[in-house]
């Protein structure tokens, strides 16, 4: 048989050992490409969704996630391998951060993974001249007490969904983030705050379960969590 690609969803697993991840996950591809024969085999995969807990079932208080402060969890860096994977050519990552459940490691919403892997695959596979991706976060500027970051595959413009922008922390030289007001500003994202008066590192989405992750662009896709630093 010959293949056009594959779609990969998976790594839930891994959160323990994120590090060996960004070896791992290459050399998956890299071993499938082997197999086929193919060293352009087309890889697609989905990067985990937000999650907070396995508590099936049982409903979180409602006021659960307006209490938690910035933090490091393992996931939100597992995503960054994820993301980090899309420097091997022919991939493609389908970002689900908006659909996760946070008492169900696996999210109902299938349909819109299923929509954003079929619209990379369009692209990838195909050729098709589509918009594919979500912004993905590529420099970043200082100025005037405040973080401009910039993005690529902002297709037509970057979008706050549901009002004011969510899920963005700052830090300075002491790396202790809080949480930050964040605006639009053409095809960049400035973010500050009060607290913070010499920023230097942003983090977006950077949890378990980064409730109300809204920055998109016009095509409707959603940007993959990231950070600015690398501590």
């Amino acid at each position: 048989l010959s293949i056009r690609g594959a779609i990969w969803y998976q790594g839930e697993s891994n959160t323990f050992a994120y590090e060996r991840y960004k070896q791992l996950f290459p050399l998956l591809i890299k071993d499938w490409r082997r197999a086929w024969h193919n060293p352009g085999l087309v890889f697609l995969f989905t990067q985990l969704a937000a999650f907070e807990r396995h508590t099936p079932g049982k409903t979180l208080p409602e006021d659960y996630f307006k209490k938690q402060d910035p933090n490091d969890p393992s996931w939100a860096r597992l995503r960054e391998a994820q993301l980090q994977t899309l420097s091997i050519p022919n991939t493609g990552m389908a970002v689900s951060i908006d659909i996760g459940d946070p008492i169900d490691i696996h999210p109902r919403n299938k349909q819109d993974v299923g929509v954003r892997l079929a619209l990379a695959a369009e692209r990838i596979a195909y050729g098709i001249k589509i918009p594919f991706s979500g912004p993905v976060y590529v420099d970043m500027s200082k100025a005037n007490g405040k973080i401009r970051l910039k993005f690529i595959q902002v297709n037509g413009g970057l979008v706050s969904k549901g009002g004011q922008l969510k899920q963005f922390a700052i830090a300075g030289k002491d790396k202790k983030f809080v949480w930050a007001n964040a605006k639009i500003d053409g095809d960049t994202v400035v973010v500050w705050s009060d607290k913070v008066k010499e920023p230097v590192a942003v983090r977006y989405g950077w949890s378990k379960y980064p409730e109300g992750c809204n920055l998109y662009n016009k095509a409707g896709l959603p940007a993959s969590p990231f950070r600015t630093d690398n501590w």
